[in-house]
């Protein structure tokens, strides 16, 4: 499927941001975890939330699901083994959770995925969980899925890196309740993505589990506890979002988004503050978003460490910005869906855009091409690229995204949306 992306001259409306991809998945998880029923209010039902829950399924826990509330009837921790191997298609966050958590299985898992995810590292994590007594290993001995998990969880103490993935860290803690001796885990180096492990402390908490965490030392200690079935509710996705931000940054605009929490745990929250500096009018409520903008924004200087996924947004806004954009920070981008920073260099590139691609980041030129030097780009089978590219059609039109159905994987009515603001983008075959 392709989009085909008109021209829009300006935006207006009052839209919901869709449920948070982040917060679901450990909804599901700790849901799945916990003793008793749990209700999870607006919860998002996309390709890689839908990993999670297929997953949680296997190992034991039922659900019962609807458009706006999933019933989830916990395990206490008492996990099943699952019947067969598990696929979770193209969801590393579901891998990584789910890694530790089959520890908790009888007998061994087996976990894999389609041919992306059996290029996302997962080496630093199994040499943590080796430490905390934790038998898991790659069939290839790559540090790739599929990956084996034998059961048993000691616990005990490990350090593990913060520079690639944070759900490493949130895979550690989310099980680490149900590990014998109780975990304790330091971070060594750079802690990247922290307001991820943040948002993992933060449900862990909604479920009766306290973590004492000592952010100085960047280390976390667990004892043994068990979750407690919850009421919870689903906050808006800061990420997907950040489309919908963008597109009122670029376009004349008056836009409202509801469900995006001012108090959020969402590193990604910080595309606020971004196109604010770019010369947007941003009102923050406490549960929504006003912006305003004339269309007209400038570059800037931003380190996107704590927000990788904005990656492929920022660097749309500083293409289509007047002056410099640089985004810094961002290395750990490159062991995402895809190398963030290069694809999204590369298919900017083939537009006629400025960019300068560098180890941890991109500086965009700022200037619209008078002539495009095509106006077909790819996605890369990256749903975060194929959104954030359909912005350039918008305010320069006539633009055609390969590979677009892979919008599903994080926001299933992203067209639906945006057309409900204005904007033209219609899906072909």
């Amino acid at each position: 499927m392709e989009f085909l992306v008109e021209k829009t001259e300006k935006i207006r409306g009052v839209v919901q941001a869709p449920p948070s991809k982040s917060y679901t998945h450990r909804a599901f998880f700790l849901a799945a975890l916990a003793r008793g029923e749990s209700t999870i209010r607006s919860p998002l039902y996309s390709e890689d939330t839908l990993a999670s829950l297929v997953a949680c399924q296997a190992f034991g826990s039922q659900f019962q699901v609807s458009d706006e509330v999933c019933l989830v009837q916990g395990t206490a921790g008492k996990l099943q083994t699952p019947e067969d191997v598990l696929d979770l298609k193209n969801s590393g966050t579901t891998l990584r959770l789910a890694t530790t958590l089959a520890s908790l299985a009888p007998g061994s898992t087996v976990l894999t995925g389609d041919d992306s995810l059996r290029t996302r590292p997962m080496q630093p994590l199994l040499a943590a969980l080796d430490k905390l007594g934790v038998r898991a290993w790659s069939t290839r001995d790559n540090g790739l899925a599929p990956i084996i998990i034998r059961e048993g969880f000691q616990g005990g103490s490990a350090s593990i890196p913060g520079d690639v993935s944070s759900q490493y860290i949130s895979s550690i803690l989310l099980s680490a309740p149900y590990a014998q001796e109780g975990v304790e885990l330091e971070v060594t180096g750079d802690f990247k993505s922290q307001p991820y492990v943040e948002m993992t402390l933060d449900i862990m908490a909604h479920f009766g589990v306290q973590v004492d965490y000592q952010p100085d030392e960047k280390r976390f200690r667990v004892d043994p506890q068990t979750y407690q079935s919850q009421n919870y509710t689903v906050e808006g996705d800061y990420s997907s979002a950040s489309y919908l931000i963008a597109a009122a940054a670029i376009l004349e605009s008056e836009v409202t988004i509801r469900n995006l929490f001012r108090d959020s745990h969402q590193g990604d929250k910080i595309i606020l503050d971004i196109v604010e500096k770019m010369g947007v009018q941003v009102q923050r409520g406490e549960y929504e978003v006003k912006l305003e903008s004339d269309g007209q924004i400038q570059g800037v200087e931003v380190n996107l460490e704590d927000a990788p996924d904005l990656v492929p947004t920022v660097a749309v806004l500083g293409a289509l910005a007047d002056g410099t954009t640089t985004i810094t920070g961002v290395e750990h981008a490159r062991y995402k869906e895809t190398d963030r920073i290069s694809t999204t260099a590369q298919e900017l590139t083939k537009l006629g855009f400025q960019v300068q691609e560098e180890r941890d980041g991109l500086i965009l030129g700022g200037k619209i091409p008078e002539e495009f030097s095509g106006m077909v780009v790819d996605s890369h089978g990256d749903h975060r690229l194929a959104m954030a590219l359909s912005l350039v059609g918008l305010k320069v039109g006539k633009l055609r995204v390969q590979n677009a159905e892979v919008h599903h994987i994080s926001f299933p009515r992203y067209r639906g949306v945006m057309e409900k603001l204005g904007c033209h983008i219609e899906a072909v075959k």
